[in-house]
């Protein structure tokens, strides 16, 4: 740990783009598929907020198997991938699924801020790493620091959160991310690494903050643990991350 400044780790999903219309509805659509009928997005919150059920591929399972279906994971994962890359199989650049319209809630100048202030930062994400490096893309980030599906355990096992904070170097992690799962990795992460000071930074999913009742998911992001809880990733300037 060589550098005093904190280090800024972001989850992806929820975060830097808005997956509303793009996982959560293939999510939505793939247990339709299975399970006959599609879950709201409460009940998809609901599940996430268990902090067991991070990836959407298992998070679709299981909400079918608690509707009595068995379904076998492949057939699960096929279809989710479907919808959600569309045409192109592995290859990023002919995907035209749901991926293709995600909004972004990050821009270029966000992350130029943070390098001409001095402070590291990367990405811990349960995406892919095809998904993740196609939304990196569209920020203009050729080569950052980046733990994705393939890389690590799923939270909230901290062990890609742990990669990303040694590779980065800092004494103070701030990591943000939309989910229970996210904080709960940051708790895990300080049982683990004691010596490191770790920020839990919870980020309000676009979805909430356009429903009836944001305020009730923010504080149950700081009943998982978050130590601040903020509307949009554009909130975490220079200014504000030294003063965590």
């Amino acid at each position: 740990m060589t550098n005093s400044e904190p280090a800024l780790v972001l989850d992806i999903d929820g975060v830097l783009r808005d997956v509303s219309q793009s996982y959560r509805r293939a999510l939505a659509d793939t247990v339709a598929r299975f399970g006959g009928e599609r879950p709201t997005p409460e009940a998809i919150d609901d599940l996430k907020a268990e902090g067991l059920w991070n990836n959407d591929w298992e998070a679709s399972q299981e909400l079918l198997r608690r509707r009595g279906i068995a379904v076998d994971f492949g057939e699960v994962v096929a279809h989710f991938q479907q919808q959600y890359r569309g045409d192109g199989g592995d290859d990023p650049t002919r995907w035209t699924g749901y991926i293709a319209q995600e909004p972004l809630l990050a821009n270029p100048e966000f992350f130029a801020s943070l390098t001409a202030a001095g402070l590291p930062w990367g990405f811990f994400s349960g995406a892919t790493r095809a998904s993740a490096r196609f939304v990196l893309g569209r920020l203009g980030l050729a080569e950052p620091v980046l733990v994705a599906m393939e890389d690590a355990p799923g939270k909230p096992d901290p062990t890609g959160l742990l990669a990303v904070a040694d590779r980065l170097g800092a004494a103070t992690v701030v990591y943000a991310g939309d989910t229970a799962a996210d904080m709960l990795t940051v708790g895990a992460a300080r049982q683990r690494q004691p010596d490191r000071r770790w920020v839990a930074v919870g980020v309000v999913p676009p979805h909430v903050l356009a429903g009836d009742d944001p305020e009730a998911y923010r504080q149950r992001l700081r009943q998982q643990g978050a130590d601040a809880v903020v509307d949009s990733v554009l909130a975490l300037t220079p200014a504000w991350l030294r003063s965590q």
